[in-house]
Order: structure tokens, then C-alpha cells, then sequence
């Protein structure tokens, strides 16, 4: 006799976090725009390429507004996400304009961290010339 596997099909259940983390990666090439749980979990993610943006438009600050909404709305509308903390790293233009427009779908941002690497040390000089 074959023997027969049993799968169960259990829905899953939806998380509801109240309170999060927001990560906003903004290069000149790309915004990256993230919600994740307080441990670092991510409920939603959006990119300005994802929204449809090619080229050089990825980088602009309207794409980034673009991709936070549409982020901010699946965080809310499936984890009823209500307060964040702001994670920005990057010096591309979405950094204010992603976080501008959380105000539309009633996400308080309860603070703004900038955590962009900064380089210590450098990269190593070219050998000298030997001409």
C-alpha cells in the first residue's frame, strides 16, 4: 500500500503590530523603502523601481513619495501599523520625501535616526610612481 501524505492547508494568520521600524534606503540611483517589526521582521517593502520607475526617475524624490505610499499602505491595510521609528541611510533624494508621505495614511513617525556609513580610514593610496 502507498502510503499517503496528509497536507493541511492552514491559513496564515496576519500579525498585528502596532509599532515598528521604518528603513529608507536612498541612494541616486534608488529609494528603498521597508516596514519591519521591532525586531527587524519585515512586514512590507517598496522600491521606486518596483512602482514602475526606470532610469534616471528611480532616483528622484517624487518615486520615493511614490513607493512610501504604496509601502506605508500595505503596512497598514495588513499589519495595522500605527507609530514608527525612521531608519535613513543614503544621501539620495527620497531621504525627507519618503518620510513626508507617511503623513497621508496616519503613521506618526515617532523618530528620525540617520544611520548612513560613514568611512573611516579610506581606501588604500596608489603605489608611487616610478618613472
Amino acid at each position: 500500500m502507498a502510503d499517503t501524505k496528509s497536507t493541511s492547508n492552514k491559513k496564515k494568520q496576519r500579525r498585528v503590530v502596532h509599532a515598528g521600524q521604518l528603513h529608507i534606503q536612498a541612494t541616486f540611483n534608488n529609494t528603498i523603502i521597508t516596514f519591519s517589526d521591532k525586531n527587524g521582521n519585515v512586514l512590507a517593502a517598496s522600491s521606486a523601481g518596483a512602482c514602475g520607475f526606470r532610469g534616471s526617475k528611480k532616483g528622484t524624490a517624487y518615486a520615493a513619495q511614490i513607493a512610501a505610499e504604496k509601502a506605508a499602505e500595505a503596512a497598514k491595510s495588513l499589519h495595522g501599523l500605527s507609530s514608527v521609528d525612521a531608519f535613513v541611510k543614503g544621501v539620495g533624494l527620497g531621504r525627507d520625501a519618503a518620510i513626508r508621505a507617511l503623513s497621508n495614511f496616519d503613521i506618526t513617525v515617532d523618530s528620525i535616526k540617520d544611520v548612513t556609513g560613514v568611512p573611516h580610514g579610506g581606501v588604500r593610496p596608489k603605489k608611487a610612481r616610478r618613472a
